[in-house]
């Protein structure tokens, strides 16, 4: 009997090891921010003051304030005080309510078998949505930032900004080619003679996993001028991320970013500096995307449509093909006041190697392009905007993967999906040291 007991207490034992081994393994791919945030007692009072008035500074007082179910406090707060307006060069510019023009669409419309793909793809939308409640006309919704969002970053300075070197002697016509900064990179892009004023994608939307809280994953449309080699790069920005570090948590979320200076000082992310103006009061900018794409189930997907007005010169940013968001204002940029030069459409990660190997943060789905609809992340619908202000298929990009065994692309063309690509990978695998 003794014996029978003995083994049954070594059963359960081992058990127990089994389990605590899969909550450690689990731990390394669902990496937990609110761990990583630093606690108040090892922060100076200076530095607490210091980032205080920051958030002061950017966190404008609302109409009144809505509690999103993910934990997300969003705050309806008039138009006219957000704020993109303490920029120095927007101290007296007027909101523009819409632009003057939208891009005229080339072609017929979509066929019958077009609108009943269409249909499968349902398109996502916000989790503050989920109790019905909106920020009222006047107003417009931004995501509350906190002590612990600052104390996430590496520094103040750092907060909301996404870092990244650019060699001035990395001499390659291959843009964006990042790799030895850490930043990895599977991306479709198109360079022509001709001038581009913009450029539209429709998006998959997954939710990667992240390893490491100061990494990230995204998937995005880049509008860009300038030289990728020096200080003066123009970038327009626009997507779904992950990134634990900035917001706290492994959602998805909605994003802009710009910089006209080859992200060195200026720009950030959304509306955490002066800069990109918001004018629509149902979508909150940096706030969780719901519902998500599933492996083998539903599949989700957002629209972003991003283009200069012609008659004011502001960029424009719009979802799905009718609704406003925002707009970056002209004054912001050097390059980009004129036209862009190339579009890039794909996804891109951090590696940060901190566990001695390539990180298992994922990209996409966090499978491998080849393994197709419902398992890989796709763009689909890929269109520039040209001279005469209308959104043109685009006919033929060029993919570019810095490293294939971790992340890849594969591009392709269908009557349905016009020109499209799958992309992404898992990280870390037997063939990704």
């Amino acid at each position: 009997m003794e014996v029978i007991v003995l083994a049954s207490n070594r059963s359960l034992l081992l058990i127990f090891l089994v389990f605590v081994i899969s909550l450690l393994s689990i731990k390394v791919t669902h990496v937990s921010a609110v761990n990583y945030t630093k606690t108040h007692r090892q922060v100076s009072s200076l530095r607490v003051e210091r980032i205080q008035n920051h958030l002061n500074n950017i966190n404008k007082p609302p109409v009144f304030t809505i509690q999103s179910p993910d934990g997300d406090l969003i705050d309806c707060v008039p138009k006219r005080k957000q704020p993109a307006l303490d920029h120095p060069l927007l101290k007296h510019h007027k909101i523009q309510k819409a632009p003057r023009t939208m891009p005229k669409m080339v072609g017929k419309e979509r066929s019958d078998d077009v609108k009943e793909a269409a249909s499968v793809l349902e398109g996502a939308w916000q989790m503050w949505h989920v109790n019905g409640t909106r920020c009222p006309k006047g107003t417009v919704p931004i995501r509350r930032n906190t002590l612990d969002d600052v104390l996430r970053a590496k520094s103040l300075f750092d907060f909301g900004k996404k870092r990244r070197s650019i060699h001035l002697d990395q001499r390659t016509e291959k843009p964006d080619t990042l790799g030895t900064s850490g930043h990895e990179h599977a991306i479709a892009y198109t360079e022509t003679s001709s001038e581009i004023y913009g450029a539209k994608a429709t998006i998959n939307v997954w939710d990667p996993k992240i390893e490491q809280v100061n990494e990230f994953s995204l998937s995005q449309i880049w509008i860009l001028s300038g030289s990728f080699v020096g200080p003066d790069l123009n970038s327009i920005e626009a997507g779904w991320q992950v990134s634990p570090e900035l917001y706290g948590d492994n959602r998805p979320r909605l994003f802009t970013y710009w910089t006209s200076d080859s992200y060195q000082a200026t720009g950030c992310y959304n509306l955490l500096c002066s800069g990109f103006i918001q004018t629509n009061n149902k979508i909150a900018i940096g706030a969780a995307i719901s519902p998500l794409s599933t492996f083998n189930g539903n599949q989700f997907d957002i629209t972003i449509l991003i283009w200069k007005d012609p008659k004011l010169g502001n960029w424009w940013m719009g979802l799905g093909d009718k609704t406003l968001v925002g707009y970056w204002p002209a004054e912001l940029f050097t390059h980009l006041a004129d036209h862009a030069t190339t579009v890039e459409w794909g996804g891109e990660v951090v590696n940060t190697r901190a566990s001695g190997r390539h990180t298992t943060t994922q990209m996409g789905s966090g499978h491998f392009p080849d393994e197709g609809f419902g398992k890989a992340s796709y763009f689909r619908n890929l269109e520039i905007v040209d001279s005469d202000n209308s959104l043109v298929p685009v006919q033929d990009v060029t993919i570019l993967a810095e490293n294939t065994e971790c992340y890849d692309i594969k591009s392709s063309s269908s009557n349905e999906w016009g020109t499209y690509f799958y992309y992404g990978g898992p990280g870390f695998n037997p063939r990704c040291a």
